[in-house]
């Protein structure tokens, strides 16, 4: 409660954010196209940017440098754009520079979206709600199983969609397994 964590939602943003470390294996999901499409340019920094939905509308505020910080940072950042974005404060610099973005649609009871990229950011996840379902163990038997679905948009004249089945794979692994994501934090 004192990071800002008010639910569990925010725990499942600061596992997002924190699991950008895995950017570092993946180089294309921190590439850009030029406004004039003249090159490829890369940001070496891991900005995720976090969407917002506010009394004055959508905004996405971004987490910045997520690759150089402690889950505590990035708890007691993500608490100060949530109230910033409350309050219609979000600062200019708060909303440009991002690599990719997060939207909780599963806040609002969704499950599948189709994302809109950001400018000059590389992908966009939605990540739905959660749900109880069925699903087969090891043994074959039907057990209640916690499920989430994360809808992907990317830019393709940068990355392909091998490449973020991957990624997708890496989430889906860190979310399952917090302890790996831990392992590979600062």
């Amino acid at each position: 409660k004192g990071h800002g964590l008010h639910d569990n939602w925010h725990v499942r943003q600061l596992d997002a954010l924190r699991f950008s470390n895995w950017l570092d294996g993946c180089p294309e999901l921190s590439n850009f196209v030029h406004r004039d499409f003249s090159a490829l340019v890369h940001k070496a920094s891991h900005n995720i940017g976090i969407a917002m939905d506010t009394p004055t509308g959508l905004v996405v505020p971004n987490v910045k440098n997520c690759e150089q910080r402690s889950f505590l940072e990035i708890a007691s950042e993500l608490s100060r754009l949530m109230d910033n974005a409350r309050d219609g404060k979000v600062a200019t610099e708060d909303l440009t520079g991002g690599t990719f973005s997060l939207s909780n649609i599963g806040a609002i009871g969704g499950t599948y979206a189709s994302p809109v990229l950001m400018p000059s950011e590389i992908a966009i996840g939605a990540l739905g709600k959660l749900s109880k379902e069925p699903r087969f163990d090891q043994q074959g038997n039907v057990v209640a199983s916690t499920v989430m679905r994360v809808s992907w948009s990317a830019d393709h004249r940068v990355v392909d969609g091998a490449t973020m089945a991957r990624f997708s794979n890496a989430f889906k692994g860190y979310l399952e397994d917090p302890v790996a994501m831990l392992m590979r934090m600062r």
